[in-house]
């Protein structure tokens, strides 16, 4: 009996159990493709509403695609800045009446995700026109 005991605990010590998870860098914001560093800087001078986070990033792989960010939830609004391009900065809704202006860093890597949601769309567009034909096909026989 002494040594199953023996033996389980050197097995307990021995094997190693991990668990991973990223730190982000900074925090960030994808929209239309870009993916934008929100900073610290407070801004003012707030357009409209042009998005909004729809889905969080995976804190184990560190995929995401999509209308995402690491650190804000869902339905935090993105807006443009007056007199600045959206293609340099955005301004991120933080909380109530204030916003932090979000930078342009980078292109997102291509999700395969985003490829089936269009593949998919396609295929039922296909097979809706596909119903309808062999309708219109039966109708002329009778």
């Amino acid at each position: 009996m002494r040594k199953i005991i023996l033996l389980l605990l050197c097995f307990i010590f021995t094997c190693q159990w991990s668990v991973q998870a990223l730190d982000w860098a900074y925090s960030f914001v994808v929209w239309k493709g870009n993916v934008y560093e929100v900073t610290d800087e407070k801004v003012s001078d707030i357009g409209d509403v042009i998005g909004k986070v729809r889905r969080g990033t995976n804190d184990m792989t560190g995929e995401y695609f999509g209308d995402a960010s690491n650190m804000y939830p869902k339905g935090t609004k993105y807006y443009e800045i007056m007199g600045v391009s959206t293609k340099n900065a955005i301004a991120v809704e933080v909380g109530d009446n204030e916003w932090h202006k979000a930078v342009f860093v980078h292109k997102v890597p291509n999700h395969w995700m985003e490829n089936v949601i269009i593949v998919l769309f396609f295929v039922v567009l296909i097979t809706i026109a596909i119903i309808i034909m062999l309708r219109i096909n039966n109708k002329r026989k009778m």
